[in-house]
């Protein structure tokens, strides 16, 4: 990597740094509590709402997970139209489908009900409602949509991607196997239902990888050179909440406790990382995800610990802090000692979570595309400890390889 590129990524992350200072980062209106998502209902009729889209998958309907969300939507007077298309790495077609269900019955706001998935799906149905001339693809990137959405409300169930509260939206595209992520303020949700009783049911597999995807936006938010004494304070107690609450929900599904601790996890995270960015783990997740459909979660938590180790002694010192943060038994030890057991504690918890430590899919062909695409998503962008180039980026993606 040549010290004239290096100087042109740090610029271009201190510029949009000192811009992003400028934008709206107000929070979304929050719900809270078990049961609360039958709150939510009574809300949105007060902000004089009567015809909304609720966007969400045919495995949350089949579960009746959103009964309850129905019968409140009922009582209140406000009529709804389901979208439950939504793939688990929403695709193009799918946003389109949601776009014609939205206008076919005059909706006047969307309910992104369930995990990532739909999530962005209905984010990025909200984004081509106002802005009906641009394709996915042209509001790719950062400040594309610049236009204020249809009321958005977030209702997560699970506890990992955050994206009740981010900015972000990743729109997959099966022709190129790309991922169009779109960053925009106006995407972020205008209120968030943080409901633990919906998180109950979820599988150990979900649990988990999910978990480690919140635990991802915390640790490459808090290692970049992006942050702010928010996100470092937000980002710091996700880190322990997680580690001190994952595996007992992964564990005791049903332990309100730890579900509603990993919900308010995940949520903090999220306003971590929609401020300070994640980092190289997202790029390549992202693009292991376009070309071979690998769920997001699963692929952030076993690519984690092997960008951590590349990023070396430029990462020791805010690792070896998240290790005093975690409660990890750090008495005596050095920096880069403390940032290795960090490090390892999360190789701990992959394995204690049957996560694997490497994939059996990854062809060797595909490496150099893969690693293209991720590099052209983190540089200049993403403000990582160490800016990485193509051949260590290869490098990387070949040792994820069982």
């Amino acid at each position: 990597m040549s010290l004239i590129y290096n100087a042109y990524c740090r610029a271009y992350q201190k510029v949009l740094k000192f811009g992003m200072s400028f934008l709206d980062w107000r929070e979304p209106e929050l719900l809270k509590g078990a049961g609360s998502v039958k709150q939510l209902p009574a809300l949105i009729r007060a902000k004089g709402l009567t015809r909304v889209l609720v966007v969400t998958d045919r495995g949350l309907m089949s579960l009746n997970l959103l009964d309850g969300l129905f019968a409140s939507l009922d009582e209140a007077g406000v009529s709804y139209t389901v979208y439950d298309g939504v793939q688990p790495n929403p695709t193009i077609s799918n946003i389109e489908d949601a776009v014609a269900l939205y206008r076919a019955n005059a909706c006047e706001g969307i309910i992104a009900f369930g995990g990532g998935s739909p999530m962005d799906c209905a984010k990025a149905c909200g984004a081509k409602v106002v802005r009906p001339n641009k394709s996915i693809p042209d509001m790719r990137g950062q400040l594309k949509v610049l236009k204020k959405l249809p009321p958005l409300f977030a209702v997560p169930t699970t506890a990992g991607t955050g994206s009740e509260v981010t900015l972000a939206a990743v729109i997959s595209n099966p022709e190129t196997h790309e991922k169009n992520a779109i960053n925009d303020p106006v995407l972020r949700p205008r209120t968030a239902v943080l409901d633990p009783e919906l998180t109950v049911g979820l599988p150990k597999k979900i649990t988990s990888t999910t978990g480690m995807d919140a635990l991802t936006h915390a640790v490459e938010a808090y290692i970049g050179h992006s942050n702010t004494r928010k996100t470092k304070r937000c980002a710091e107690k996700a880190t322990r909440m997680i580690f001190d609450n994952i595996l007992t929900a992964y564990e005791e599904g049903s332990n309100i406790t730890a579900r509603s601790n990993m919900l308010e996890a995940s949520y903090l995270a999220g306003v971590a990382f929609t401020r300070a960015y994640v980092g190289y783990v997202h790029a390549i997740a992202h693009n292991l995800g376009g070309t071979y459909g690998t769920p997001h979660g699963l692929a952030n938590a076993v690519i984690l610990p092997y960008v951590l180790d590349f990023y070396g002694k430029k990462a020791y010192k805010p690792l070896a802090k998240l290790a005093d943060v975690a409660g990890l038994d750090t008495q005596g030890k050095t920096r880069q000692e403390k940032a290795e057991m960090f490090i390892a504690r999360i190789r701990e918890l992959n394995r204690l979570m049957n996560i694997p430590e490497k994939f059996d899919f990854i062809k060797e062909e595909d490496i150099p595309t893969i690693a293209a695409r991720a590099l052209k998503e983190g540089n200049p962008l993403y403000p990582v400890p160490r800016i990485m180039n193509r051949a260590q980026c290869e490098s990387i993606i070949r040792g994820l390889m069982a």
